[in-house]
């Protein structure tokens, strides 16, 4: 007997991303469906979690619903899924927010705070990981000592690391602010980059937070 929490067969096969709903029916109701083997007609039947649907003798199944989270990450948490150390990651945050099975794309380091953006979208992680599409990111800088005027023109020529150049797309005082503090503008997204900047101009980094992530803002969201 149907359980009536089941979910229609013209919309399971939609969902499936295949057609529309109206090209679905029009599919069940030709034949072009089996379900457990056999040819089912009905578009209203209630399909259950262990049916098997098949369209032109291939098993299909749910696209799993596109979830996109963005997080404000405190210090002390790690960007990773799970930590054999047993230290606090950034899944533990989320906690039960979603069934999706999300990843988060890149990583801070366990020190940094900021925007960090968790999906199941792995297209859209590619785009933002990917060093050709030069995603925008800007942090928030406090270093243990002023910051000289010579040394933010020297960030915004670019320095030349261990690893090679590292480009930087602009670098400020930030309003408001003490000198010990400054904008950084990336887009190169190499392991560690803005400690790595300050360090080699003779700095230490106090505190480090990501505020601008592809165009998305924390303006709102409180840490955590």
């Amino acid at each position: 007997s149907e359980r009536p929490d089941g979910m229609r067969l013209n919309k399971f096969v939609a969902h499936c991303g295949l057609c529309s709903r109206r090209k679905a029916a029009e599919w069940v109701k030709s034949g072009k469906i089996h379900v457990n083997g056999e040819i089912e007609k009905s578009p209203a039947i209630l399909i259950q979690p262990e049916d098997v649907v098949e369209y032109n003798g291939k098993q299909i199944e749910l696209e799993e619903e596109k979830v996109y989270l963005l997080m404000n990450k405190p210090k002390n948490v790690i960007t990773t899924k799970d930590d054999p150390q047993g230290r606090k990651t950034v899944m533990d945050i989320v906690g039960g927010m979603t069934d999706a099975r999300i990843f988060p794309v890149g990583r801070l380091d366990r020190n940094t705070t900021g925007l960090l953006l968790l999906t199941n979208d792995g297209d859209l992680a590619k785009k933002l990981t990917h060093p050709s599409h030069e995603i925008q990111k800007v942090y928030e800088v406090e270093l243990h000592t002023e910051v000289a005027p010579a040394d933010l023109d020297r960030l915004r020529a670019g320095l030349t690391l261990e690893d090679g150049y590292a480009q930087v797309d602009a670098a400020n005082y930030i309003a408001r602010k003490p000198k010990t503090w400054v904008s950084v503008q990336l887009h190169i997204g190499r392991n560690r980059i803005v400690r790595r900047l300050f360090d080699h101009l003779g700095y230490r980094v106090i505190k480090l937070d990501r505020v601008i992530l592809a165009g998305l803002t924390k303006k709102g969201l409180g840490r955590g």
